[in-house]
C-alpha cells in the first residue's frame, strides 16, 4: 500500500484525482445472464496537458436470481466449543445454528464441526432431509477445553470436498470467541489455509465473538477465501449474523470469477484499491469466488494516463468478465470498454465527477488507512497513527468540497475525532476489532447490517 503523502500526491491540487464515472461502452449482455459488467472512470472528463491518476472502478452487477431458482448448498458449520464459549455463549451460538439449518432445503448438505483441543465431527456431510437430526447434533455441542481453529476448518473442508466436483455452492460458517491455541495459529498459516480453499471453490465466512479472539487470524482467513466477516461483541449478535450469512449463501448467482483489464498505450495500472489482485505490466486480474444476487461487487484500480490535447476522447481500459452460473453451472464471459475525454476548463472535470465511484474509493482509502492504524498503534506508534488518520480525512475533505461530494465527506468526518483518541490512548480491544473487520468488509464490499 502506499502512504497517505503518496496519496496526496495521487490527489494533487485536487483538480486532478477524485474518483467518478464514465460509461461502459459495450452491448448489456441478456437479462438471464447473472452477471452484468461495468466499466467506470471517477472523473469522465480529465484535465488536458497533464498527466493525471484516475480511479478505474470494475463492477459485477449480481442479478436477482428468481427464488425457485438457485444452486444447491454445501454449508459446513464450524463452532469453537471450547471453554471460553461456555454458558450464555454457546447456547446463543447452537440456536444461530439451528436457524440457519432451518433456512436451507432438505437437499442441500451440512455439516457440524465443534472444534476444541480436538476437532468433533458431530455431522457428517449429508442432505439436510427434514432437519430434526442435524439440529439434534447441534444441541448436543457443549463447551470445553482448547481451541484447534485450523483444525476445525480444515475437517469442515474435507466433508465438503466429497462434493467438491458437484454444482454446490461451498462455504465454511466459522464462529470462535478466543484464540487459536491448538494446532497452527497465526494469522499467516489461517491466510495460507483460506487461498488453499478458495482455489477448490470453498469460502469461509468467519465470525468473531466477544473480545477474545484474534481478529487478525480472523479477517486474514475470510479475505484469503473472499468470505464474508463478522464481529459480535455480544452472544445476541449471532442470530442475525447467522441469518445475513445464509442470505448470501442461498443467493449466489454466480462463481469462479476472473476479471481481466487491458490498459492500452498512455494509460498504466498503479495499484488495486483494497481487494486483493494481480497487477503486470499493463493488465490486472482480480479472482472471486462467489458474486451474489442483488450485490454489486467491484475492484478499484489507480491508473495514471499521460496527457491528451482537449477534446481528445482516449480509451483507457477494456475489461474481459467470466464466469460460470451459479444455477446450472454453464460457462459466460462478458466484455467492456472505458474512455476518457479531455478539458481545458476545470468546471467541466468538476461537473462530469461520479460521486458513487468517489465515495466507494474515499471509503476503501479510508479502510486501509485503519489497517495501517491498527499495525503502528501494535508498534507503539500512536503519533504516527493518528497523524495517518488527519491525513486522509483532511485528504477527503478537500475532495468533497472541490466536487460537492456529502458521501465522501460523510467518510472524512470521523477522522479528526478518531486521531485524536488514537494519540491520546491508542486502540481499546473492541475498537482494534471493529477497524479489522470493518475495513474487510469494505474491501469485499459485505453488504451492510
Amino acid at each position: 500500500m502506499k502512504t497517505l503523502r503518496q496519496f496526496t500526491t495521487v490527489l494533487a491540487g485536487l483538480s486532478l484525482l477524485v474518483p467518478q464515472l464514465i460509461s461502459a461502452k459495450s452491448v448489456p449482455p441478456p437479462a438471464s445472464e447473472p452477471v452484468t459488467l461495468r466499466l467506470e472512470l471517477d472523473r469522465p472528463v480529465l484535465p488536458a496537458d497533464t498527466r493525471e491518476t484516475a480511479i478505474i472502478k470494475v463492477s459485477l452487477d449480481g442479478r436477482a436470481a428468481p427464488v425457485t431458482k438457485r444452486a444447491p448448498v454445501n454449508l459446513a458449520l464450524v463452532i469453537d466449543k471450547s471453554g471460553s464459549m461456555g454458558g450464555e455463549k454457546i447456547a446463543r451460538a447452537r440456536d444461530a445454528a439451528i436457524e440457519a439449518v432451518r433456512r436451507l432445503d432438505r437437499n442441500d448438505r451440512v455439516t457440524l464441526i465443534a472444534f476444541d483441543n480436538d476437532v468433533h465431527t458431530l455431522y457428517p456431510a449429508a442432505p439436510v432431509g427434514d432437519g430434526r437430526t442435524i439440529e439434534a447434533s447441534i444441541h448436543e455441542i457443549i463447551a470445553s477445553g482448547g481451541t484447534n481453529l485450523h483444525g476445525g476448518v480444515t475437517v469442515g473442508a474435507a466433508q465438503l470436498r466429497r462434493r467438491i466436483e458437484d454444482n454446490f455452492i461451498h462455504r465454511i460458517v466459522l464462529l470462535s470467541d478466543g484464540q487459536a491455541n491448538v494446532g497452527p495459529s497465526s494469522p499467516d498459516a489461517l491466510g495460507r489455509l483460506g487461498a488453499q480453499l478458495v482455489q477448490d471453490g470453498i469460502s469461509v465466512s468467519t465470525i468473531g465473538l466477544g473480545l477474545g479472539f484474534n481478529e487478525d487470524l480472523m479477517t486474514r482467513l475470510a479475505l484469503r477465501s473472499d468470505g464474508n466477516t463478522y464481529f459480535a461483541e455480544n452472544s445476541d449478535d449471532l442470530a442475525g449474523i447467522f441469518q445475513r450469512e445464509l442470505g448470501d449463501v442461498l443467493s449466489v448467482v454466480a462463481r469462479r470469477v476472473v476479471v481481466e483489464i487491458e490498459f492500452p498505450e498512455g494509460a498504466r495500472p498503479v495499484r488495486i484499491v483494497g481487494r486483493e489482485g494481480r497487477v503486470e505490466d499493463r493488465r490486472v486480474v482480480v479472482e472471486l469466488n462467489q458474486l451474489y444476487g442483488g450485490q454489486e461487487k467491484f475492484v478499484l484500480i489507480e491508473t495514471e494516463i499521460d496527457p491528451a490535447k482537449p477534446a481528445a476522447t482516449r480509451e483507457v481500459a477494456a475489461a474481459t468478465l467470466r464466469y460460470e452460473d451459479a444455477a446450472d453451472a454453464r460457462a459466460g464471459s462478458q466484455t467492456a470498454r472505458v474512455a476518457a475525454s479531455f478539458t481545458a476548463k476545470p468546471a467541466e472535470v468538476v461537473a462530469a465527477a461520479n460521486k458513487q465511484v468517489q465515495a466507494d474509493y474515499a471509503a476503501n482509502l479510508m479502510a486501509e488507512t485503519k489497517d495501517k492504524v491498527v499495525v503502528l498503534v501494535d508498534a507503539g506508534r500512536r503519533d504516527e497513527a493518528a497523524k495517518e488518520l488527519r491525513s486522509v480525512g483532511s485528504l477527503l475533505s478537500s475532495m468533497a468540497t472541490t466536487y460537492d461530494n456529502f458521501a465522501v465527506q460523510e467518510v472524512a468526518a470521523p477522522a479528526a475525532p478518531a486521531a485524536e483518541k488514537v494519540a491520546t490512548g491508542g486502540l481499546s480491544n473492541a475498537e482494534r476489532k471493529s477497524y479489522r473487520a470493518e475495513a474487510q468488509q469494505t474491501y469485499s464490499q459485505q453488504k451492510a447490517d
